[in-house]
């Protein structure tokens, strides 16, 4: 029950933190660069109908529901782990899936098609917000686990 109330918690948090920062991003942002570290980091209001770097912009609804099963087998699946490690990676993951799925969901255009909100631009990098990193780094948590041979279910637990 420990492993399932930690994953549910850094979901929640990582969901939070991206929920409110986005709310902060269309308080304060426009399109206009705010530059924060010369042209290396700003702050940049975009709205992204797309999945990651813009690709698939005409498959918004695709997306959304690839994401509501992706979620949906985290959720199943997160209740059979037993190691912490694999709790952190699937709780940010989920929480940045919820992330982004709130805006395709709520936001404009409509229902299932809505743009995500992206705020943070690096460099040459496409921009992206607190939801693609949380996705981004459980998923890396995930691999790495993955590759060092850690399961998520410890059969001697």
């Amino acid at each position: 029950m420990a492993i399932r109330r930690r994953l549910s918690l850094i979901a929640l948090a990582a969901f939070a933190i991206d929920l409110i920062t986005k709310s902060a991003a269309l308080t304060y942002l426009d399109s206009a660069p705010r530059k924060i570290l010369g042209s290396f980091l700003q702050l940049e209001l975009t709205f992204n109908s797309g999945a990651a770097f813009n690709l698939a912009n005409s498959k918004t609804i695709f997306l959304t529901l690839f994401a509501v099963v992706v979620a949906a087998f985290i959720l199943f699946f997160g209740g059979k782990i037993t190691s912490p490690k694999w709790a952190y990676g699937l709780g940010l993951m989920l929480g940045g899936i919820f992330g982004n799925l709130s805006d395709r969901i709520f936001r404009a255009p409509g229902a299932l098609q809505g743009e995500v909100v992206d705020w943070i631009k690096v460099s040459y990098w496409p921009t992206f917000n607190l939801a693609d990193t949380s996705i981004v780094l459980g998923a890396g948590l995930i691999i790495l686990l993955s590759a060092r041979n850690i399961n998520p279910i410890d059969r001697n637990s």
